[in-house]
């Protein structure tokens, strides 16, 4: 294998790592912030409107939808929808250039 090869495979896992630290991140916030508000939704308005699961519900979404990018399970935007994209891209700039 190259060293340019090795170098880029080395920056990928890289990115990969820390798309998982911030995902990690995300969801100890998560279990920190939600419960928090929960109590606090418990206290103002004894749940007489459940304010809480507006937040719980967005947040939730959005972290699950970061954990399927930072494993690569994500089937909006995976590996098949970069590779055409990255395909469709260089077909452009190779009829921008054949001008």
């Amino acid at each position: 294998m190259k060293t340019q090869e090795k170098h880029q495979q080395f920056q990928r896992a890289k990115q990969r790592v820390e798309a998982i630290k911030c995902f990690y991140g995300s969801l100890l916030s998560y279990c920190i912030v939600i419960p928090f508000l929960v109590w606090l939704n418990w206290k103002t308005t004894s749940f007489a409107f459940p304010w809480v699961i507006f937040p719980a519900i967005g947040w939730g979404f959005g972290l699950i939808m970061k954990g399927m990018a930072a494993y690569g399970n994500n089937p909006l935007w995976g590996k098949r929808w970069e590779e055409r994209k990255i395909r469709e891209f260089m077909a452009a700039d190779d009829n921008r250039s054949s001008f």
